[in-house]
C-alpha cells in the first residue's frame, strides 16, 4: 500500500513539478551530434570575429554565400527572396520573405557583435622611460585589473588624410606579436592591494605596451616612439595624426578553447553577445524553404554602450529598413511593426557555484539546462525592461516545446543585486512583441568567458523554429 502511495506521489510530482533536467539527458543522439558541429562552426567563426567590423565582414560574407544580396528601397520583392543590408560595416540586417502578407509581421531574431574591449585613444601613442605604450579607454562594462598581463592583439582601421582606409589586424596570426597591458609585481603591490576592488587597476593605467627599441641606435628624445611611428609608416604608411581618424582595438589574443575533460564547454573572448548572433545566422542561413512569416536577423552594434550611435539600436535604422521593406508591398512599417515578433538574443548569467550568493537558485539559469528565456532584465524596481506579457510568454513556450527545444528561465542577479539590460527595450518601443532568448555565460564581460555547447546549440534550434513559425 505505501509502495503504491509512494508511485502515485511519484507520478504527481513529474505531472506538476517543473523539469529540470540536465539538458543532455533531453538530446537524442542526433542532437549530440548536430550540437558538436555547429559548435565546431560557431569556434570557427568566434576566432575570425573579434570585433563588430570583422562579425559584420564575416557575416555579410555568409549571406552571399547562401544567395543573399544587397537591399534597394523600392525593389521587387517576392516569397523566398533574400536581402540585407550592411550598416557602415558595424551592423548587418538580413531578411527572406515569407509567404504570408508582409502586414501579418516579421520574425526578427537580434542580437549584437560587439564586445566589452580597450580602445585606442585619438592620440594614443607615447614614450614613457624608453617604453613605448598606447593610451586607450575601455569600451563596455569591464572588470579592468582583468585585462592586465594578458596577450593583446590590435584590430581595427586607420583612415589617413588622403581618406583611404588601411585595415589592421596583428597578434592573431603565428609569428605575430602582440601586446598587453602591465601591472605591479605583488611585492611592491603593498599599496595598490589597499585600493577598492573597482580601482584596483584605474582606467588610466590601462597602457597596452608596444615597444621599447629605439630608432637606430638615435639618441634623439622620444626615439622609441620615432621607431615605432617608424615601423607603422613603413608597414601601413601612416603617420601620427592618422589616428585621429582611427579605430582601433585591443581584445584577447588567445584563441578560442573546449574547456573540460568532457569538452562540454567552450571558453574564449567575446561570447556575449556572439555566441547568440552567430547562432541567429546561422538559423536565418539555414533556413532553405521560404518560412510564412519575413524572418529578419539584426547584428547590431553598441549594445555594450548603451546602444546610441547610428549603428546602435537606440538610432532608426532597423525602424527605416522595416519601412523600406513594407514600403516594397504597398504595407505602412507601422502596421508591420504592430504584428511583429522578436527574441532579443543576448546572453544572461548562468549560475556559478563559486558565487552563489548573487542568484537566487529557483530563477536563474544554469550551464546545460538550455536556451534562457528572460521575462524581464534591468536594475532594482525593473529599470529600464520592456517585460514581456505573459500571452507573448506563452507565445514563446508553446513553440519551444512544440519543437522539443530544451529551455530554461533566468533573471540577472538577486533583487537589488546589480541587474542590466539588452536591445530589447529598444524593439518593444517600435511596439513589438519583444522577449530575451539566449545562452547562459560565465566570467560574462571577462576576456575568457565560458558557455556549455548544448546551450548554443538549444539557443540555435529556438532561433530556427521561431523565423519558421
Amino acid at each position: 500500500m505505501a509502495e503504491e502511495k509512494k508511485s502515485e506521489s511519484k507520478q504527481l510530482k513529474e505531472k506538476l513539478f517543473a523539469s529540470k533536467k540536465h539538458g543532455a539527458l533531453r538530446m537524442s543522439e542526433d542532437d549530440q551530434t548536430a550540437c558538436e558541429a555547429l559548435c565546431k562552426d560557431y569556434m570557427a567563426f568566434l576566432n575570425q570575429s573579434k570585433t563588430e567590423r570583422e562579425a559584420c565582414a564575416n557575416a555579410e560574407a555568409l549571406l552571399k554565400e547562401h544567395g543573399f544580396v544587397p537591399f534597394t528601397p523600392g525593389m521587387a520583392l517576392k516569397a523566398g527572396d533574400k536581402v540585407y543590408q550592411n550598416n557602415r560595416g558595424k551592423a548587418m540586417i538580413a531578411a527572406i520573405i515569407g509567404s504570408a502578407p508582409i502586414t501579418e509581421g516579421v520574425r526578427l531574431c537580434a542580437a549584437h557583435i560587439d564586445s566589452p574591449r580597450l580602445d585606442m585613444k585619438q592620440n594614443p601613442l607615447y614614450e614613457d622611460s624608453e617604453l613605448g605604450l598606447f593610451k586607450t579607454h575601455y569600451y563596455g562594462g569591464i572588470k579592468k585589473y582583468q585585462w592586465t598581463a594578458i596577450p593583446l592583439s590590435l584590430h581595427g582601421v586607420i583612415i589617413k588624410a588622403d581618406g583611404s582606409k588601411v585595415t589592421v589586424n596583428i597578434g592573431e596570426n603565428e609569428g605575430d606579436p602582440v601586446f598587453c597591458v602591465t601591472d605591479l609585481l605583488p611585492h611592491l603591490a603593498t599599496e595598490q592591494m589597499k585600493r577598492p576592488s573597482v580601482g584596483l587597476i584605474r582606467g588610466e593605467e590601462l597602457n597596452v605596451l608596444v615597444g621599447s627599441m629605439p630608432f637606430k641606435k638615435s639618441e634623439e628624445s622620444e626615439a622609441v616612439k620615432l621607431n615605432l611611428l617608424h615601423i607603422l609608416y613603413e608597414k601601413y604608411g601612416i603617420t601620427e595624426s592618422d589616428f585621429v581618424s582611427a579605430e582601433l582595438e585591443a581584445v584577447p589574443a588567445f584563441p578560442v578553447k573546449e574547456i573540460g575533460f568532457d569538452r562540454s564547454m567552450i571558453g574564449g573572448y567575446g561570447h556575449d553577445d556572439r555566441v547568440c548572433s552567430y547562432p541567429a545566422l546561422r538559423a536565418l542561413l539555414d533556413t532553405t524553404s521560404t518560412p510564412k512569416h519575413t524572418a529578419v536577423v539584426i547584428l547590431t552594434d553598441k549594445e555594450e554602450t548603451g546602444s546610441d550611435g547610428n549603428t546602435g539600436l537606440c538610432s532608426s535604422y532597423l525602424k527605416y529598413f522595416i519601412e523600406d521593406l513594407a514600403d516594397c508591398f504597398g504595407a505602412k512599417g507601422r502596421h508591420v511593426l504592430h504584428a511583429s515578433q522578436c527574441l532579443s538574443a543576448d546572453v544572461n548569467a548562468a549560475f556559478d557555484p563559486t558565487f552563489p550568493d548573487v542568484m537566487e537558485r529557483n530563477n536563474c539559469a544554469y550551464l546545460n539546462h538550455g536556451v534562457c528565456v528572460t521575462k524581464f532584465t534591468g536594475a532594482r524596481g525593473k529599470s529600464g525592461t520592456s517585460d514581456a506579457s505573459a500571452e507573448f510568454v506563452g507565445t514563446v513556450r508553446q513553440l519551444l516545446d512544440k519543437e522539443q527545444v530544451v529551455w530554461q528561465t533566468g533573471e540577472l542577479g538577486k533583487v537589488d543585486g546589480g541587474g542590466g539590460g539588452t536591445v530589447a527595450a529598444y524593439i518593444a518601443n517600435l511596439d513589438v512583441d519583444t522577449i530575451d532568448v539566449g545562452v547562459p555565460v560565465l566570467c560574462m564581460h571577462a576576456p575568457f568567458e565560458v558557455v556549455a555547447k548544448i546551450d548554443v546549440y538549444m539557443t540555435y534550434r529556438a532561433f530556427f523554429v521561431f523565423m519558421a513559425s
